[in-house]
């Protein structure tokens, strides 16, 4: 009976790691989706020359959340304990690529503001 205690235990204990690690995917995904959002109000703000260059941003921050988006589909659909982490750990790469390409964006309409020497 111990045996079989210490069998359910453990298979309690993978579960709830693959749905913790889920969450944190469905969480690196909604910041990276609210990462790309601003990537393009910024993107939609530029001007001139950099416009171009904050729309490019933009559209690598849309990218970088539909691929946070689809691992974190991977960690809810994944049976096991290290898939999910791996899917979530993946999501969170893509949020913070989104959120470095939101900065881009966000940053190009002040270099064409810069005083030109």
């Amino acid at each position: 009976m111990t045996i079989n205690k210490t069998l359910i235990a453990l298979a309690l204990g993978l579960s709830l790691a693959a749905c913790s690690n889920a969450d944190q995917a469905a969480d690196a995904s909604a910041d990276a989706a609210e990462s790309a959002t601003e990537a393009q109000a910024a993107a939609d703000a530029a001007t001139g020359a950099t416009a171009e260059a904050a729309q490019t941003s933009a559209d690598a921050a849309a990218q970088a959340a539909d691929a946070a988006a689809m691992a974190a589909g991977d960690a809810a659909a994944t049976g096991t304990s290290d898939a999910a982490d791996a899917a979530a750990d993946t999501a969170e790469n893509a949020a913070d690529v989104a959120d470095q390409a939101a900065d881009a964006a966000e940053e190009a309409p002040m270099a064409e503001e810069a005083p030109k020497q």
